[in-house]
């Protein structure tokens, strides 16, 4: 299975949520209460996206954290990148050739290469704005006996 981490899950979540309310800044402990997540794993996750440029932080009474640039400057691949590193499904990534000790006989690379980039490209074309709207209608086409929610009737 392939998965992000949970980091970047909540990375997602939080930056989308300071994106819904761009207008003002808010702290570590109100967004932790806002969105229902650990407060320790806010305050980190928010250092790394500040770390990384995706976030602006303000000290003080009045301080906090808001967006560094524009949602719409802003994509799914970016948040990923600062969270989790490299977008990749296997060891093969550009960034670091010699990870993989199978490297040197590979026969597969170039494919994985590909695969990999396929899924940075569809990741850095959905912004922080684009993830801010509700979807309508299904964008998944789903394997049969499912419905658009993914849940399945038991009659079929």
């Amino acid at each position: 299975m392939i998965r992000m981490t949970k980091q970047a899950d909540y990375g997602i979540v939080l930056l989308t949520h300071l994106a819904r309310r761009s207008e003002r800044q808010v702290n570590a402990t109100e967004l932790a209460e806002e969105t229902q997540l650990p407060a320790p794993t806010v305050s980190k996750i928010l250092k790394l996206l500040a770390r990384a440029g995706l976030l602006s932080s303000n000290r003080g009474v009045k301080g906090g954290y808001s967006l560094a640039r524009s949602a719409d400057a802003v994509s799914v691949a970016d948040i990923i990148t600062a969270l989790d590193g490299p977008i990749a499904i296997t060891e093969c990534i550009d960034e670091a050739p010699g990870e993989c000790v199978q490297e040197p006989s590979c026969v597969v690379r170039g494919n994985w290469q590909r695969i990999n980039e396929a899924i940075r490209g569809a990741l850095e074309e959905i912004t922080l704005a684009e993830m801010t709207q509700p979807i309508h209608g299904s964008l998944v086409t789903l394997g049969s006996g499912a419905d658009a929610h993914g849940s399945f009737d038991e009659a079929r």
